[in-house]
């Protein structure tokens, strides 16, 4: 039997969908080198998809990506305002990426949980030896007036929950490192779910939310005073507390 050669194969051609790759990598060099900055505008659709030899629609596609990544702002119409501007909100992308993730259950729970517990006692040791600022002073004030905010029993819950969030990415950031402030933000925007779902769940919520508010207080007094061992101790029990009343556990 006389055999058929097989036919060759042309090399595959990259699809269009990831033509946009040129733009990222392009993007990232100049950010790298400072010739683009934050708060540049960069170039239009038509004149990046003539410098890559692209169609417009990938140059879309490139600026959709660096949008859900937080890297750019993007306005349609005319005007100074209109086009992609570079901007820098990382907690934003990397906190809907963990969020979906979880919805996803690739990530659990508590993993993201015993994350959290990691760096805000290390960051409590941290900052108890950080030196003393204006700005160290003003966090705290931030810190204790929302503490304050959430002693309103007739605070909205959802009011609740965001003043707790940013009560602790606060004094999370009092270590003095961005990435562990970056960090702490997207596991806040990651753990919505299982908070409400929590809370929801139990028949007792105001008196959770009574203890909840003594810890937030005892934890507050603890960095004011640079207890930092203190302080991550009340730390570790106030979430784990919490973490232990929730049905994703």
């Amino acid at each position: 039997m006389v055999r058929t050669p097989p036919i060759p194969q042309e090399p595959p051609v990259p699809a269009a969908s990831r033509m946009y790759t040129v733009v990222l990598d392009w993007l990232e060099e100049r950010l790298r080198s400072g010739e683009i900055s934050v708060g540049d505008k960069l170039p239009g659709e038509r004149h990046l998809a003539e410098e890559f030899g692209i169609s417009r629609a990938s140059v879309r596609e490139a600026i959709r990506i660096l949008d859900a990544m937080g890297l750019v702002r993007s306005a349609t119409g005319s005007g100074p305002n209109a086009g992609a501007i570079v901007i820098s909100d990382p907690s934003a992308a990397l906190g809907w990426a963990l969020r979906m993730h979880v919805a996803t259950r690739s990530l659990p729970v508590r993993d993201l949980v015993q994350t959290r517990l990691l760096l805000e006692t290390q960051s409590a040791l941290e900052a108890a030896a950080a030196p003393e600022t204006p700005e160290r002073a003003e966090t705290l004030d931030h810190a204790a007036a929302l503490v304050a905010a959430m002693d309103d029993p007739d605070l909205p819950d959802e009011l609740f929950h965001a003043h707790d969030a940013q009560f602790h990415i606060l004094l999370a950031s009092l270590a003095g490192n961005v990435v562990v402030e970056t960090i702490m933000s997207s596991l806040r925007l990651a753990t919505i779910g299982y908070v409400q779902e929590t809370v929801a769940g139990l028949a007792d919520w105001p008196q959770v939310r009574l203890t909840l508010q003594e810890q937030h207080h005892g934890i507050l007094r603890a960095f004011r005073d640079r207890r930092g061992e203190d302080a991550a101790t009340a730390l570790r029990e106030h979430i784990t507390w919490f973490f232990g009343l929730s049905p994703a556990r």
